[in-house]
């Protein structure tokens, strides 16, 4: 499943998964395509991520394909370790920048220190000197006042570098975290993206707040790829901006929704009981039913969505990932029950399996 749009009909379970690294790989291999992550990454979102745009980039560039054009074409297509790379230069910008106004304080002050020497030397002659004439004196006063000028411009200088370099370290700051939110949000709903849900579920072990009761529930769309396959790539999408839609106004501000997966939406609830979870499972359920259908034409009228939801409790699990992969547990066996769509993870201190929740 791809995290951009509809689901991609090619291949299907661990065959399809692999027919298509077989494809990518062959691709990279024989137009000469470092084996690097990033240019994997944009490869298979050419080939397979529903962005047609990147796909004609990519394909203009013909038999001869550099890193420097894949980097070009990553970055302005958002993918999301060309996110990275995009990152790691700006940060060399700002290193760049902070090392020009290093040198351009260092030579300030290094002017201030031989204008200060020449007072000084001036102000040792006068004294030691009653005789000198005044023409004498007037030449010394005309070198301070030169000096001094030179003093002020250079600082004024100065100020401008400092000015710039503060506007462009602004820039780049702000360009590194759009940047680091492409790599944690879903192009297509605007909701946080799987990452987003890892990265959360980290914070909660780490912090300890995961054990305060918190439910992870998985809403999947049972046959989405059929859906999509019959009404086409567009109206998948649509369904899938208006199940987000949906989700948003069902939950609370302080509860987090996101796209985990091609049509799978993940929620997280803190402070609740595994009942309270079935509960808001079966909420969650009726709001798609009463708030989203679309044309069915071969039962002749419209028809709601069909979905799975399973879920799991934090006390199940040790860390994040195994949460999550008790909540897919539970959500396989909602799948497998068309009549019980709903299905909690029964801990492993009364058994290894998934149960329908009580």
């Amino acid at each position: 499943m791809t995290q951009e749009g509809a689901t991609s009909p090619v291949g299907g379970g661990r065959q399809g998964g692999a027919d298509r690294l077989h494809r990518v790989a062959g691709f990279m291999a024989k137009h000469q395509i470092e084996g690097l992550p990033r240019n994997f990454e944009l490869i298979h979102e050419a080939l397979y991520g529903r962005n047609p745009p990147l796909a004609r980039e990519l394909a203009a560039l013909g038999n001869t394909i550099t890193q420097t054009a894949l980097d070009q074409i990553g970055l302005k297509h958002h993918v999301l370790g060309h996110c990275g790379l995009a990152e790691k230069k700006l940060h060399s910008q700002a290193i760049a920048t902070l090392r020009r106004i290093e040198e351009k304080i260092s030579l300030g002050i290094m002017q201030k220190m031989a204008y200060a020497r020449g007072l000084e030397t001036i102000q040792h002659s006068v004294r030691e000197d009653s005789a000198r004439s005044v023409s004498e004196l007037i030449e010394e006063l005309e070198f301070l006042e030169v000096a001094t000028r030179d003093l002020l411009s250079a600082e004024t200088e100065i100020e401008q570098v400092l000015r710039g370099g503060i506007e462009e370290l602004n820039t780049n700051n702000r360009t590194v975290e759009a940047a680091r939110s492409l790599t944690t949000r879903d192009r297509l709903t605007g909701l946080p993206n799987r990452l987003s849900l890892v990265n959360r579920l980290e914070a909660l072990f780490e912090t300890g707040v995961a054990g305060v009761s918190t439910a992870l529930i998985l809403v999947d769309i049972n046959d989405f790829r059929q859906i999509n396959q019959q009404y086409g790539e567009e109206a998948g999408n649509r369904i899938l901006k208006r199940l987000a839609s949906i989700f948003r106004k069902t939950i609370k501000k302080h509860d987090f929704v996101a796209r985990s997966g091609g049509d799978e939406f993940a929620f997280l609830f803190s402070d609740v009981t595994s009942k309270d979870a079935y509960a808001i499972a079966e909420r969650l359920h009726a709001a798609v039913e009463d708030n989203l259908v679309f044309a069915a034409e071969h039962k002749g009228g419209q028809t709601s969505l069909e979905l799975s939801i399973g879920f799991a409790m934090s006390d199940d699990a040790d860390y994040a990932m195994q949460m999550i992969a008790c909540a897919e547990a539970a959500l396989a066996v909602a799948h497998g029950n068309t009549r019980q769509p709903i299905a909690g993870y029964k801990g492993e201190k009364n058994s290894q399996a998934a149960r329908p929740a009580a």
